[in-house]
């Protein structure tokens, strides 16, 4: 079945020149080479560092507003993406799901989804204006990435209002899908970003950027899960118990005596 989606943009082709060929072919190779080297880095130096730094022990009220807010709302825009990005059209439409389908759900949810990340993260930027203790705790680091994290959820959350509620639609899975899909076959083509709407090329170049400065900043812990706690041995801090019983202590458990 084919899509009944009007598109506002014109065909896709052309010559991209030369600023297309840096912005949709150099730049993206130059953003996963400074995503991963910059992890490994980050890593190798700055394990202490690699952490939120958490501000819970400063502020909680409005701490437990938006940060569930963003959290469950980010979670539900980078699914969206995944889907939106990495799956072909066809592959959906061969388990029954049409393009027209896809488009409302995607629309109603993403719609949703932004605006619950765009609100928790306005009250989670509030507070750390605002709350002395937090604001003192900010580095330029968190600052630059509040302003670039910002910037590429407002776009986003601008292009798919202005083209699918406010404008006649557009159809991104056959222009930005192919091209985003395309880099990671390493058969880079810019041709298809020539007639994508503005608002969507800003996105995705304002993405580019959250991921070139992500290893740098407190948004690396996103990357990680305490599995460690599974494993690791209790900490006793203080036991009046001096038998410790007939079976052997396990490595890690051994007990640890006080000065």
């Amino acid at each position: 079945m084919t899509s009944t989606l009007p598109v506002l943009a014109a065909e896709s082709g052309g010559d991209p020149g030369v600023v297309g060929t840096l912005l949709w072919v150099a730049l993206p190779y130059v953003t996963i080479a400074v995503f991963v080297l910059g992890h490994i880095w980050r890593y190798r130096y700055d394990k202490f560092g690699w952490t939120t730094r958490s501000s819970q022990l400063y502020e909680r009220r409005l701490l437990r507003i938006g940060s569930p807010l963003f959290h469950f709302g980010i979670l539900v825009v980078a699914l969206g993406h995944v889907g939106g990005l990495v799956i072909p059209d066809g592959w959906t439409e061969a388990v029954g799901i049409t393009e027209h389908m896809y488009h409302i759900v995607a629309v109603v949810l993403g719609t949703i989804a932004g605006f619950c990340t765009l609100f928790g993260l306005a009250i989670l930027i509030y507070r750390r204006r605002t709350v002395g203790p937090v604001f003192l705790a900010t580095t330029r680091n968190d600052k630059l990435m509040y302003v670039v994290l910002t910037g590429t959820i407002a776009i986003g959350l601008a292009a798919t209002v202005a083209a699918n509620i406010v404008g006649d639609g557009y159809n991104y899975r056959e222009t930005v899908s192919p091209w985003f899909r395309s880099v990671f076959y390493l058969q880079p083509d810019p041709d298809l970003m020539t007639g994508v709407p503005i608002l969507f090329k800003l996105h995705a170049l304002s993405a580019l950027l959250l991921f070139c400065i992500w290893p740098f900043t407190r948004l690396v812990h996103m990357l990680t899960a305490p599995v460690g706690y599974l494993t690791r041995p209790y900490i006793v801090y203080r036991s009046r118990d001096e038998h410790l019983g007939m079976h052997e202590t396990r490595r890690g458990w051994e007990r640890v005596q006080r000065p």
